[in-house]
Order: structure tokens, then sequence, then C-alpha cells
């Protein structure tokens, strides 16, 4: 059902979704015209950009959600396989300060970056209400504005 693929980080441009499957602590990449999960959890990149609103359209559309990342192991294991900023599944939107992933799961482990969140900093030019992952200092999450466009990780769970 999976296409086994070596093409990660060669540059290549794909026609197909990549995606990584997760069990067990072995994970394999795959190219699919299909988010498929038999087992495991698979996490999906974007190719595209767009809000943390469309992101999330765009993985329930997949029959997933925006990633929940619940502990130091999945962040580690993202980590090795994003090359962009992009969403993950957690928001403020409801209350701020009060940050919960898509699945309605309260926030307990985090990785924020130094000093965020932070709605903004003193500038505080409009609300950063969505989570993202940088691709600097080590993965860290970042809050910023939902409109701004960003790739994005979808996870399904079968």
């Amino acid at each position: 059902m999976f296409l086994l693929t070596g093409l990660l980080g060669t540059g290549k441009v794909l026609s197909l979704i990549m995606v990584v499957e997760a069990c067990g602590g072995v994970k394999r990449t795959v190219l699919t015209s299909e988010l498929l999960c038999p087992i495991c959890s698979c996490y999906l990149l974007s190719e595209s950009s767009g809000s943390w609103d469309a992101a999330r359209k765009d993985c329930r559309d997949r029959e997933a959600d925006l990633v929940v990342i619940d502990s130091p192991e999945e962040q580690s294991f993202l980590a090795t396989i994003t090359q962009s900023y992009s969403w993950i599944g957690l928001n403020d939107k409801e209350q701020e300060g009060q940050w919960k992933w898509v699945d309605g799961t309260p926030l307990i482990w985090t990785n924020w970056a130094t000093n965020e969140p932070n709605n903004g900093g003193f500038m505080k030019l409009y609300e950063e209400d969505c989570a993202h992952m940088r691709t600097d200092d080590h993965r860290t999450w970042n809050d910023c504005s939902c409109t701004s466009s960003l790739t994005w990780i979808c996870e399904k769970i079968p």
C-alpha cells in the first residue's frame, strides 16, 4: 500500500505527498497520493503554505488533523523531518493564555522557545494565538498570528 522511497532530503521535487509513518521507534518515509495509516501515527508534511485555519482544513479533509505533540520523543522525531516553520495543532484562540491541542487535550508537555509564548511581545502589533515549530533553535515552538502563511504537519492516528 505504501511506496517506499529514499528521496527524503535529496532536494528533488516530489509530485506526491510525503508521509512519515512512525511505529514502535521505527520510521519510514513514503510517497503516496493518500494519507494512509494502517497501524500507527502518520505525519504529512505539507508542500504548500497557508494560514493555521487553512492548514487545519487541509488536514481534516485528509481525515487527519494538525499534529498533537505530547512527548519529547515525538518532538525529537518531528524535528528530524521538518525543513520549514510548520503549524502544529496548538492554539489559544478561545482564551488568551489557555493553550490547548486540536483534539481538546490540555497542554502538559511543552517545547516553547525562550520567552514564548508572548502574544506578540512588547510591540503587540497583532494577536499571536497559533503555534508553530521553528526550524532554528532545536525546533522549539513559537506563537504567531494565525493568518501567517506557513507549511504544516498533519497527523493521522488509525
